[in-house]
């Protein structure tokens, strides 16, 4: 083994042994001596009980063996095998002993008991939040009465406000991205169509600002990118909304790495000025949709997703720019 292990002690019922338990990589870990003197038997009688689970197939080595330095009782140090437990209950079946049946007993309850404990705490800790949010959409409630009623006048309640809002909209997309619950809501019709030669002339008008080999295509991904967010299939758009559109379009252009420098920035720019061409760029006070370090914390999130992920971060980007982030 490779790395420190958490370490149960365990007993025999009936006192007579005990032996340390290795815990790593989510199994119990033990050589031929310890099984040994866990299930009252002889060692060579263990080594047998292993050399036949191997020859019979019912195991393979490779994933119930490994290699645990120890030192010896001539104060050398020495590589042992060390066997998991699918191995382990496969010997104490064969030895059929009493204290074997005991050990599969303690073994079987262990990892449930773990497993238990788990879910105990996952679920206080989402009670947890949920508390929180509730909250919090109170407190939001309380103070858009009390502005709307009393203080309507003070630019600084306002301002407060708003930014108590923004936090309680993203906790709350955060709380329904934990619970699986994000969806397609809230949503523009498209108004605005970005063609291949609109998208190249803003790349071209980047160059000039960062020079070299940005922009530089070398393949089609930059315009499969731009068609695949037009698509249709029987007869409906794949990507109805324009925000559908832009976080697709977004990812695409990431993902598909057309350009030999630059694809973040050019997928960032492109996103921003396909927003704008529909009119939902900005909210309706003249503030912006989605910050700049928003932009910059989805466009990397992107580009270090796995292809699995894609649904999930368009969900995300939706309910980031859709009207209920007016």
């Amino acid at each position: 083994m490779t790395k420190a292990s958490d370490v149960i002690i365990y007993k025999t019922e009936d006192g007579t042994a005990s032996l340390k338990v290795r815990l790593d990589h989510e199994t119990v870990w033990l050589d031929a001596h310890q099984m040994a003197l866990l299930f009252g038997r002889d060692r060579t009688v263990i080594v047998r009980h292993l050399k036949n689970v191997y020859e019979t197939k019912e195991l393979e080595r490779k994933s119930t063996s490994a290699k645990n330095a120890q030192v010896a009782a001539d104060g050398k140090v020495r590589q042992m095998d060390i066997y998991n437990l699918d191995m382990i209950l496969s010997v104490g079946y064969r030895v059929n002993s009493k204290r074997g049946t005991q050990f599969r007993q303690w073994a079987t309850k262990t990892p449930r008991d773990h497993l238990v404990r788990g879910y105990t705490v996952n679920e206080q800790r989402m009670r947890e939040q949920a508390g929180k949010l509730a909250d919090l959409r109170r407190t939001v409630t309380l103070l858009e009465k009390t502005i709307a009623h009393q203080i309507v006048g003070l630019d600084e309640a306002k301002g407060l406000l708003n930014v108590i809002t923004d936090y309680a909209y993203a906790l709350t997309t955060l709380d329904r991205y934990d619970h699986g619950a994000l969806s397609i809501e809230a949503t523009t019709k498209p108004a605005y169509v970005l063609d291949h030669a609109s998208a190249e002339a803003i790349v071209a008008a980047m160059k000039g600002e960062f020079g070299g080999l940005f922009g530089v295509e070398k393949d089609e991904g930059f315009k499969s990118a731009l068609a695949t967010i037009y698509q249709t299939f029987g007869g409906k758009d794949l990507y109805p909304s324009v925000e559908e559109k832009a976080a697709n379009l977004l990812y695409f252009i990431v993902k598909n790495h057309a350009f030999i420098d630059g694809n973040k920035r050019i997928a960032a720019a492109i996103f921003v000025y396909f927003l704008a061409g529909n009119g939902i760029l900005y909210r309706s006070d003249g503030s912006k949709r989605i910050a700049d370090n928003a932009l910059v914390a989805l466009t990397l999130l992107i580009a270090e997703s796995k292809p699995e992920e894609k649904d999930t971060i368009a969900k995300v980007i939706v309910n980031l720019i859709n009207r209920r982030n007016d």
